[in-house]
């Protein structure tokens, strides 16, 4: 087992409603499959429970935390609650982002902005910041946050591209910053994948079956011209956690189909 013993808080570690697997869950069940101790972290503890059901179905086991982590306090509770059930933290995944309600730049409502920008990246930086000093009190730990490909490529809005972007900047940050402690961070960017937040919302609002909102987004991917899953994604995240990868920090990995290659 590639994580054995190792503990593993997981942020977004539920997901809403849908007929596929969402990113924060995959990765979950892929950390405990690998031997972690879990923490699911989700501000609707249901569905971190049904994560954790999902674990236990297949013999794992672990705890589950509710916290909003818009809100400090949460943050610094759910580092310590890892700490008490497990006593350290080995790693630190964040699954965090939403970009529902953005908008061009000159429709961009300004208080959407500040939602997303809460939610996209004040909140992984406050989950950082409490996790830090158990890491480095440890002399070692692994940053891995979710960004998006979006980041690095057009994008019809702005806020949650810039969010990202500063995902990436601020994953590069902790990584340089924390080395000394033997922590790595490094940051995933999905492409297109075939998981309930990116599908359900846009089969709604455009009024159309899923499978058409999915075979638009298969077009667009060069590899096979398939979207991804959210097992792609998670299997990035484990070896990034692993030691098979205890000489990589600052990495900003797409996990992409290529997409992010294709130029004209």
């Amino acid at each position: 087992m590639r994580l054995k013993d190792k503990v593993a808080i997981i942020v977004g570690a539920g997901q809403q409603p849908g007929e596929t697997m969402g990113n924060g869950r995959a990765a979950a069940i892929r950390y405990a499959q690998e031997g972690a101790k879990v923490l699911l972290v989700d501000k609707n503890p249901d569905w971190a429970a049904d994560t954790m059901k999902m674990i236990e179905d297949a013999g794992g086991g672990g705890q589950v935390q509710a916290a909003d982590i818009t809100d400090e306090a949460d943050c610094k509770a759910l580092a310590q609650a890892c700490v008490n059930y497990y006593g350290r933290i080995d790693i630190l995944h964040n699954n965090v982002g939403r970009s529902e309600g953005d908008d061009t730049t000159v429709n961009m409502d300004a208080e959407i902005w500040d939602r997303l920008m809460t939610m996209n990246l004040k909140g992984m930086f406050m989950t950082c910041k409490h996790v830090l000093p158990v890491m480095r009190q440890q002399g070692s730990g692994v940053i891995i946050n979710i960004s998006s490909i979006a980041s690095i490529c057009a994008h019809n809005s702005i806020a949650y591209k810039t969010s990202k972007g500063a995902v990436n900047t601020m994953t590069h940050h902790l990584a340089m910053e924390n080395a000394e402690f033997g922590i790595r961070a490094n940051a995933i960017l999905p492409g297109l994948m075939d998981t309930p937040m990116a599908i359900e919302r846009r089969a709604r609002e455009q009024n159309v079956d899923r499978n058409v909102v999915r075979q638009g987004r298969h077009d667009r991917v060069p590899l096979l011209r398939r979207m991804g899953t959210a097992w792609d994604v998670a299997n990035a995240a484990v070896f990034l956690a692993s030691d098979e990868a205890n000489y990589v920090t600052g990495l900003i990995m797409p996990v992409d189909g290529g997409l992010s290659s294709k130029i004209g």
